[in-house]
């Protein structure tokens, strides 16, 4: 089991606090494994099995009909004497969930966490009932430093970096990667069937499964760079597969609410604010990307490393955009309570006409927050006027920086 060090720390600060503890993200990124983790903590802490209780709504011998059996079944093994830990997973494919989460949260006695993999979990009725009462805790597939802690210490790690550009970092396919490369194809097959069956289609009664494909190939192969829902219509027209604007605009909803993609907006650096155009999309896990294109995943490796550096940017708890700076763009523009940075992401920019294009944005922005040049360079560290440049990796890993 990866110990997944940083999504435990969260669970303990919120542990017995009077908040509902939610973890999103996508299927198979480690919500349930989590739970586990967390729970041997406790244990660890001195709680005991009978204050435990953990329900998968997935799970086929236990089969609920409606949110008043749910309810039900908790209310009967909480422990009387003790404060009880209520784990449910997927708890969105039971009707009404929300009736049952908002009557378990009533009583004091109860700590408790839910997972769901839709963004659904959390509109609606369940963000009327508990509003100001719960805490999200996203959950994103493995970090690079997460993925490499299940290899030998002395492994190559630039050439890690590579397998976690092509396969992707959801915890199963890194362990199917030790015992056999090739078993990772049918299992991420399975996962994205999955996905796009359940929480996708079902949740959004979509029928047309050809023209949802189609636009998530059209997003696949074109991550990091502007897209508009009419240039994927006009797109899919040309090639005989016609689609209104609206439809297409849906869809894109849809995967953005599954967790299989993140829309990111344009930020102005200069006026600081928020732009209606010119956003981009990034992929949960690039093991999907390299499954649905085949051999065409490998040819765009600079969106594929911007592709890791967004997630990481998230996983660091930042509200990522991407930026503008007069008529130039900034991969990315990251803030947290302690305001901006600033990032650009390159392969490589030992070419010098490639290095001034890259320190060009970040030295127009005309204001002193940290900027900060990304690459697989393996150089010494440099700094062009206060603007850092770090190989990609030592900046995954938080190697002297």
């Amino acid at each position: 089991m990866i110990e997944r060090q940083e999504y435990l720390k969260q669970l303990i600060k919120f542990k017995d606090t009077d908040l509902i503890k939610i973890i999103t993200g996508i299927r198979r990124c480690g919500k349930s494994t989590m739970f586990d983790i967390y729970i041997n903590y406790l244990k660890k802490q001195g709680v005991q099995d009978n204050q435990i209780i953990k329900i998968n709504i997935e799970n086929p011998e236990i089969t609920f009909n409606n949110y008043m059996e749910l309810y039900n079944y908790v209310k009967e093994r909480l422990n009387k004497e003790k404060k009880t830990y209520v784990f449910i997973d997927e708890v969105q494919n039971i009707d009404d969930f929300q009736k049952a989460i908002d009557g378990l949260y009533i009583n004091k006695n109860i700590d408790l966490y839910i997972t769901g993999s839709n963004a659904y979990l959390l509109s609606g009725e369940l963000a009327t009932l508990i509003s100001g009462r719960y805490v999200e805790i996203k959950m994103l597939p493995l970090s690079f430093k997460e993925y490499l802690s299940i290899f030998d210490e002395n492994v190559d790690k630039q050439e890690k970096l590579l397998d976690y550009f092509k396969y992707g970092s959801l915890p199963q396919t890194a362990q199917l990667f030790k015992i056999d490369p090739d078993l990772i194809d049918g299992y991420l097959d399975g996962v994205f069937s999955t996905v796009i069956y359940k929480d996708v289609m079902k949740r959004k009664n979509i029928n047309n499964k050809m023209l949802l494909e189609s636009i998530i190939k059209y997003i696949f192969s074109n991550i990091g760079s502007p897209i508009s829902t009419k240039k994927i219509s006009d797109t899919l027209t040309s090639m005989n597969r016609a689609t209104s604007n609206h439809t297409v605009e849906n869809y894109i909803t849809a995967l953005l609410e599954a967790f299989l993609l993140y829309k990111v907006d344009r930020f102005d650096t200069k006026g600081k604010n928020v732009l209606s155009s010119g956003y981009k999309y990034y992929i949960v896990d690039l093991g999907f990307r390299t499954h649905l294109l085949g051999k065409k995943a490998g040819q765009d490796m600079g969106h594929i490393l911007e592709n890791i550096v967004y997630l990481e940017l998230l996983r660091r708890g930042y509200k990522v955009y991407t930026g503008k700076v007069d008529d130039l763009e900034i991969d990315f523009v990251a803030e947290n309570k302690n305001g901006l940075e600033y990032y650009q992401v390159s392969l490589t920019t030992r070419e010098e006409k490639t290095l001034e294009r890259e320190l060009r944005p970040l030295q127009k922005t005309g204001d002193f927050y940290p900027k900060y040049l990304l690459t697989m360079d393996r150089d010494l560290e440099a700094d062009y006027d206060g603007i850092k440049k770090i190989n990609v990796i030592d900046w995954l890993l938080d190697i002297n920086i």
